[in-house]
């Protein structure tokens, strides 16, 4: 059964930066899909990036490309998000997400089978 466990999130004002990590536990091989989704107040929860663990092929949402980094540290066992330029819009709760097998892009709620319980990210302005 996989695990995960996301810390880092906080407050920051906008322009700031904020890394988001997720311990991993369960799993036996690398051939997973892993990612991150948000939610933010009032809205549905949205897919924002993702990463198959075997290849290190990454996908990312348009509303973070460019500016969020998704990566893996196999050695710990561990998936960060490095979020840079965060605006208001960015405050959410922030999940970390796994599959088995490939990543269908960053995927939809129900592509995925394992969830954290997530980490709250506030940006004022």
């Amino acid at each position: 059964q996989v695990q995960l466990v996301e810390s880092g999130g906080g407050s920051v004002q906008a322009g700031g930066s904020l890394r988001l990590s997720c311990a991993v536990s369960g799993y036996t091989d690398r051939w997973y899909c892993m990612g991150w989704f948000r939610q933010a107040p009032g809205k549905e929860r949205e897919g924002i990036a993702s990463i198959y663990l075997a290849t290190g092929s990454t996908y990312y949402s348009d509303s973070v490309k460019g500016r969020f980094t998704i990566s893996q540290d196999n050695a710990r066992n561990t998936l960060y998000l490095q979020m840079n330029s965060l605006k208001p819009e960015d405050t959410a709760m922030y999940y970390c997400v796994a599959k088995k097998y490939s990543c269908p892009g960053v995927g939809r709620l129900n592509d995925y089978n394992y969830w954290g319980q997530g980490t709250q990210v506030t940006v004022s302005s």
